[in-house]
């Protein structure tokens, strides 16, 4: 699926919406929590919280290097069995409901992605999480799409949502 624009103010997103934009390599993702921008801010920042939630149930996720600041940097690791999947990158600024980062899958170390997530305050304690990846190139972005990267993002955000619900955060 493809876009062009950000979704109006009356879509919500219970699930996470992953799209690709038609015009540039890049893809959107948009994800409505019922916290506080702060709750989920410290979800993607927090090394211990971000490594119980990220990726698919099937894996087990690592912190290798977690300097989650401006200028920082990261490394984690995710296994299922004997399988790894290492992914690193830097955070160019974190701030209080933006963090700028590059991401990068170990297995191809000359794709790297700029990515940004805002989170916007809905009211009511609720949260829209939107995030931009942009790629080198179409085929970087349809290979990014291709990998089971939704698999991941909505099984890691039910995750993060049932954290959220048990007042973990």
């Amino acid at each position: 699926m493809t876009t062009t624009q950000s979704p109006d103010s009356s879509t919500r997103f219970p699930e996470a919406a992953i799209l690709a934009d038609e015009h540039v390599p890049a893809v959107h993702i948009w994800r409505d929590f019922d916290a506080r921008v702060e709750q989920v801010v410290r979800a993607h920042t927090d090394a211990d919280l971000f490594a119980q939630w990220i990726g698919p149930d099937s894996l087990t996720t690592t912190i290798d290097e977690w300097s989650c600041r401006t200028n920082g940097a990261y490394r984690y690791v995710s296994r299922r069995g004997e399988e790894e999947y290492a992914f690193r990158g830097t955070f160019p600024f974190v701030g209080e409901d933006k963090i700028v980062q590059t991401f990068t899958w170990e297995g191809m170390p000359e794709a790297v992605a700029l990515e940004t997530l805002t989170f916007e305050d809905l009211g009511d304690g609720r949260t829209r999480l939107h995030g931009f990846s942009i790629c080198d190139s179409f085929e970087a972005r349809d290979q990014m799409l291709a990998s089971g990267m939704e698999v991941g993002i909505h099984e890691g955000y039910a995750k993060l949502d049932r954290m959220l619900g048990a007042g973990d955060l």
